[in-house]
């Protein structure tokens, strides 16, 4: 069963019987065009000859034959004169025998039409025959040395088309988390410079992929580790000597906040997790519009609270497509809540969204804040901006999910004049492949 996914082995069995099926054609094709000019020729010569007879010879009876000796220019021919052998016949007639191993061909001409009698004519063809046997002998044997090549050629071919794949396939089988290397598409034909583009954009996901996670266990690591040196620290000190009580209660109130912010660090590395899991969901059909809508109210009441103005602009009115609404709702949730947290009071938010494609949707979420400093990589985990609270993890989760939903995130200061950021998230409302059959 390997053998029929072969591509090498359906090309070479496809390539061959292709070639065959054409050389067979072209050869009968030939062989038949060889065989019937000949006898056209013979075959004029013949008709020309009896017409020569039946007006220089008018007056033979049925049975007598024609000295070939008077025919000018008989080409080894015998000549008679014949009766109908059925009825009479107005034009002219051929056949052809075989007798004691020769090939004779016969024409049968009106020769006078009130006597109702015919010319026979007799050519002997064996030469010919012979020599269109030998034709063909000669393009059997042609065919099959032809043959032989095609098939040399279409392995020598097969070959080299699959140089590029074998050479791609011996690279990506060597490849680790800690090897990682592009191809140079340069050196790839036209036809595999997509595949090998493909490839590299792949192999620079898995890259940041295995960047950010490397960044993020060493990340958790330091970030769980600080805030318990410093709390075993405090009770360390504590305990060198009897305090009053209000120490004591100090120092289990110091704790107890240390123990509140791991927590959280906690919770939000539990949120990679289920993520992660969040990733492999299939996409719903949902109104994407309407489901952004009901958020972005959502976030309204909370910015209310906030003392921030959240103003929702959602174009198209509606619009139905296949999202994963749990990634979509992580980096919405993320746009919205940076937005709250850094814009001051009485300031403004935007939430927008445009139809930029037939099937891509762009959705921008709009502050009034300070900015940021687009030389620092946000996405990446533990990356906080300020003295802002949090664990610096909520980018780098809108960023993965993004990311699973082949989307694009950016994340730039304002152009219009004034501070602020612009979250941006442009995504299809279509798979980006194909989903898996569900029972």
């Amino acid at each position: 069963m390997a053998g029929n996914r072969s591509i090498r082995n359906q090309f070479l069995t496809q390539l061959i019987i292709a070639s065959s099926v054409l050389l067979i054609i072209f050869s009968t094709m030939l062989y038949t065009y060889i065989k019937q000019t000949l006898y056209d020729e013979l075959s004029q010569e013949l008709v020309n000859q009896a017409r020569y007879i039946v007006q220089t010879f008018p007056d033979y009876n049925e049975g007598e034959k024609i000295d070939a000796k008077n025919l000018k220019n008989a080409l080894q021919i015998s000549a008679e004169v014949i009766g109908a052998p059925h009825h009479f016949y107005s034009s002219i007639e051929w056949r052809e025998r075989k007798e004691n191993g020769k090939h004779y061909l016969e024409l049968i001409y009106p020769y006078n039409f009130k006597a109702q009698t015919y010319l026979l004519m007799v050519k002997d063809i064996t030469g010919m025959a012979e020599m269109l046997n030998k034709i063909l002998r000669s393009i059997i044997v042609i065919n099959l040395i032809s043959l032989i090549l095609i098939v040399l050629y279409a392995f020598g071919l097969s070959a080299m088309l699959l140089v590029p794949i074998t050479r791609m396939s011996k690279k990506l089988s060597t490849l680790n988390e800690n090897f990682l290397t592009t191809i140079n598409t340069r050196e790839l034909p036209e036809e595999f410079v997509p595949l090998g583009e493909s490839i590299n954009r792949l192999i620079n996901r898995i890259q940041t992929f295995v960047k950010y996670q490397k960044e993020l266990f060493i990340g958790a690591a330091h970030e769980l580790k600080t805030p318990l040196n410093v709390m075993k620290l405090k009770n360390d000190v504590t305990l060198i000597k009897r305090r009053e009580p209000e120490k004591y209660i100090e120092a289990l109130q110091l704790a107890n906040k240390t123990i509140l912010e791991l927590n959280r660090m906690i919770g939000s590395i539990l949120e990679i997790g289920r993520l992660e899991g969040a990733h492999f969901e299939l996409p719903e059909q949902v109104d994407i519009i309407e489901f952004i809508r009901k958020k972005g109210e959502d976030f309204t009441l909370l910015a209310a609270a906030e003392k921030r103005k959240l103003t929702v602009d959602l174009q198209p009115e509606s619009l139905t497509g296949l999202i994963q609404t749990t990634l979509l709702n992580q980096i919405l949730q993320n746009f919205l809540q940076n937005a709250i947290k850094f814009t001051p009071e009485g300031k403004n938010i935007l939430l927008k969204t445009r139809l930029v494609d037939e099937n891509k949707i762009k959705l921008e979420v709009i502050d009034e804040g300070p900015g940021i400093d687009e030389s620092i990589d946000l996405f990446a985990p533990f990356k906080r901006v300020g003295n802002a609270p949090g664990a610096g993890l909520g980018l780098f989760l809108a960023k993965s999910a993004a990311d699973a939903m082949g989307a694009r995130i950016s994340l730039k200061n304002r152009t219009d004049g004034q501070s602020g950021t612009v979250a941006t998230l442009i995504f299809a409302t279509t798979p980006q492949c194909d989903l898996p059959n569900q029972r």
